[in-house]
């Protein structure tokens, strides 16, 4: 499937509560899944098939699982992965900042839904490594972008590379406003692009307040890179009550837990 194609799907709700299902299971079989949703077993090897091919899901001998910790799913598969739980997201996000703010914006498809939400914000300073942050937000007069240099990556037009961690060491903003990839039990932060995590973490130790956005299916999600810690994050917004355990991790780092209604 080409990007353009995949960038086209949409996902049915039978398909995104299969995703939940994963993530909550680690593994689920064609003939659970035929039986939880009253459909043959033919259905559901067509929709495993479909976000297989999306690189949302790894088939496995009778069933399917969690694709790989060690390469994020692909940038268009991304978009159509939770979009309206994101976009709630980002309109949370979004409303938390005030007009006259400074901010980074990073890289990520929940950080493209808060900049989509910024629109009509007055009087922003946006810095960013994130060519699809900056072309939505340069429709905005009264938003100043400032665009990060390094490497441009062609899978999802981010910028990285040591050239975008010395600028953005340049700056102390008021807020950063950044996605992740993955937020294990005991609050450590994933992401999968080494280099990507240490913009990130320049970006963090930068920031007055840092707002952290992660849709449900990032809770419990396995990457390679260490990022940071819950405790480095002010307020996490997301779309569900997170597991105990990590519940338990906000209470101790007292991050304040913004859950945004449906």
């Amino acid at each position: 499937m080409t990007a353009a194609d995949q960038g086209a799907v949409e996902l049915n709700r039978r398909q995104q509560a299969m995703l939940n299902l994963v993530q909550e299971r680690g593994f689920v079989s064609v003939e659970g899944l035929a039986q939880h949703f009253r459909v043959t077993a033919q259905t559901i090897r067509r929709d495993i098939n479909d976000l297989c091919s999306l690189g949302l899901l790894r088939r496995y001998h009778g069933g399917a699982g969690l694709p790989s910790s060690v390469e994020n799913v692909a940038y268009q598969a991304r978009q159509v992965l939770n979009p309206a739980e994101k976009d709630r997201i980002g309109a949370a996000m979004a409303a938390r900042i005030p007009n006259q703010a400074s901010l980074y914006i990073t890289l990520g498809t929940t950080a493209e839904a808060v900049a989509r939400s910024l629109r009509d914000h007055r009087g922003l300073r946006v810095i960013t490594n994130n060519l699809n942050v900056a072309g939505i937000l340069a429709e905005n007069p009264g938003c100043e972008v400032i665009i990060a240099g390094g490497v441009v990556r062609h899978r999802d037009r981010g910028i990285t590379g040591e050239a975008t961690i010395d600028f953005m060491k340049q700056f102390k903003v008021d807020y950063a406003v950044m996605g992740i990839s993955g937020i294990e039990p005991d609050g450590t932060l994933l992401d999968f692009d080494y280099r990507e995590v240490r913009v990130l973490q320049v970006i963090m130790s930068h920031a007055r307040s840092v707002l952290l956005g992660a849709d449900h299916s990032k809770f419990g999600r396995n990457a390679l890179v260490r990022v940071g810690d819950l405790s480095e994050v002010d307020e996490l917004y997301t779309d569900g009550e997170p597991p105990l355990a990590l519940r338990r991790q906000l209470q101790e780092t007292d991050t304040k837990l913004v859950i945004v209604e449906r």
